[in-house]
């Protein structure tokens, strides 16, 4: 039993793969669920967290926090559905949030430029330069965003375990690739593995519910036990904890709480 995330450009096929793969091993395919999920969850309209998780940060979005707030809110909705395990997930960005899982299988699917712009055409019934110029502006403004918010490039081969490109491969062989892939012991989910992603959706939910009035908190969590890092004065530290405690102890799973002030620092 394991978890395959699978990264894709749009028109390059990774939805077929991923749809078809879920198929034949019997997994979940989720995607735009999340979306939708974390939308109703946490009263955010659709529209804005779908721009939050594909667009790069504008110099508001940076100052406000607003557009990190929404990625904290995505990322609680995407490890809860992944602590159900045997899960096919497409669309962007899981692969940043899910590096330190070994039972986590990050696939990348590539396609030819001319091969995207022929789909894009057809689905949206514009010209060859008006597809060119849309799938261009997407990968750019996807690359921006994944830089701005991480320092990562998504097309950096370290983020993935599989590079898959369709072309001379077609859908059906990187489906045969992959679920062969993920059969390997490497991938099989453990106790340990799934004690990871449950700690660490537990301490997404905790922070999720405190970033309205935190926006600078830091939380971990283990077996229960959460670690919760504000920044702020010293003398609120009772008003801080009493507001944190009051929060975070309606969460399903939280054992233990620890609050931390960390003192602003004050350039000089």
């Amino acid at each position: 039993m394991s978890i395959i995330t699978i990264s894709r450009g749009s028109y390059s096929r990774g939805k077929e793969v991923a749809e078809k793969l879920a198929k034949k091993l019997n997994y979940e395919c989720i995607s735009r669920e999340i979306i939708l999920d974390a939308s109703e969850s946490f009263n955010i309209p659709e529209l804005k967290l779908v721009r939050a998780i594909h667009d790069a940060p504008t110099i508001l979005d940076r100052f406000s926090s607003g557009k990190e707030k929404f990625i904290a809110f995505f990322r609680a909705t995407l490890l809860k559905y992944l602590q159900r395990d045997n899960v096919v997930f497409h669309g962007l960005a899981s692969h940043l949030f899910l590096q330190q899982f070994p039972n986590v299988l990050k696939v990348r699917i590539s396609a030819n430029l001319e091969d995207r712009v022929r789909e894009e055409m057809i689905r949206e019934n514009i010209s060859a330069e008006e597809a060119r110029m849309v799938l261009v502006n997407d990968d750019a403004e996807r690359r921006k965003w994944s830089l701005q918010l991480f320092g990562q490039d998504p097309w950096n081969p370290q983020l993935y375990d599989m590079i898959l490109h369709i072309g001379n491969m077609s859908v059906d062989h990187a489906v045969e690739i992959i679920s062969h892939a993920v059969q390997q012991s490497c991938f099989a989910s453990t106790a340990k593995s799934l004690r990871m992603l449950a700690d660490e959706a537990l301490a997404a939910q905790v922070e999720i519910s405190l970033l309205r009035a935190f926006p600078d908190v830091m939380v971990e969590a283990g077996n229960g036990e959460v670690f919760v890092h504000i920044r702020g004065s010293q003398a609120d530290e009772k008003n801080i904890t009493e507001k944190v405690m009051r929060s975070a102890e309606k969460i399903d799973g939280v054992k233990t709480l620890h609050v931390y002030i960390v003192p602003f620092v004050v350039d000089s």
